[in-house]
């Protein structure tokens, strides 16, 4: 692993790392954030999954995470949303291949040698962060923003017991049924759309649920309504009775704006949970 920048934040350490991955057979960066309290000991964890176009870079820079993180002595991972790099599989439409991974593991060519970044983040990522940091395993939650908060539901229920707890802004509710998925989906996993309900954070949540508290918001401006498709995964999640907060933010779109707005209220509901009380 290699350090790639450090810089003192909000009492902690803002770092950015590269290291080689197996499951993506390339270079892979990621950012982590280090509230103070982690020059003591382990700290538990929030995931901060990136939407399409993104690098690790833009909820780093762009989210308003590590003041709130550092309020509560959490740590938060940033990590990439694709495999890159001169031999990585590309397209030059910006919703598929570089930028746009979806956290998905990738069977068909070109992207299966690369595209693995359901087992990069779950795997992976984690063990790295595990034996480099000081960063408590039994303690983690995760969320994410548009492909991402898709990633973070997806990632936590197929995870029972693993995450303490999930939230998402604007995430990509029902990619099976989606523009937002199914042209990825299809490239990413072939024809048979049997294999793609274990992405799909509507049919996860009709399926299985999630063990803990969920957060969504969505703003009620959001150019991409239509492709997101939040009334899918609010019906699921009100037929299931999921203990869950669902809420419409008037006025608000799908950008950086409004998740500054209310990264403070996420990263509070995730320290509640991963606690185990108000802090």
């Amino acid at each position: 692993m290699e350090t790639l920048s450090e810089n003192a934040c909000f009492g902690g350490v803002q770092g950015v790392y590269s290291h080689a991955s197996t499951a993506c057979a390339c270079d892979m960066t990621f950012g982590l954030f280090l509230p103070a309290e982690a020059q003591d000991g382990p700290v538990p964890v929030l995931w901060y999954l990136s939407g399409l176009t993104c690098t690790h870079e833009n909820a780093m820079v762009k989210a308003g995470a590590q003041c709130w993180a550092a309020e509560h002595g959490i740590a938060l991972v940033f990590p990439d949303t694709s495999p890159r790099g001169d031999a990585v599989a590309d397209d030059e439409a910006f919703d598929l291949g570089q930028g746009a991974g979806f956290y998905v593991n990738a069977t068909q060519a070109p992207w299966a040698p690369h595209f693995q970044m359901y087992d990069y983040i779950t795997r992976e990522l984690s063990t790295v962060i595990f034996n480099n940091f000081a960063i408590d395993e039994t303690r983690e939650s995760i969320t994410g923003h548009s492909m991402g908060g898709h990633g973070a539901l997806t990632i936590a229920m197929t995870h029972p017991g693993r995450f303490a707890s999930v939230s998402a802004f604007s995430p990509i509710c029902h990619p099976t049924k989606s523009d937002w998925g199914r042209k990825q989906l299809s490239a990413y996993l072939g024809t048979d759309e049997s294999k793609w309900a274990e992405y799909d954070a509507t049919l996860l949540m009709q399926d299985k649920g999630f063990d803990g508290p969920v957060l969504i918001d969505m703003g009620t401006t959001d150019q991409f309504l239509d492709l997101l498709m939040p009334e899918a995964l609010a019906k699921a999640m009100a037929t299931r009775r999921q203990q869950a907060i669902f809420r419409m933010q008037p006025g608000y779109d799908h950008s950086y704006f409004f998740v500054s707005t209310f990264m403070e209220d996420h990263i509070a509901f995730h320290a509640e949970a991963l606690y185990g009380l108000n802090t």
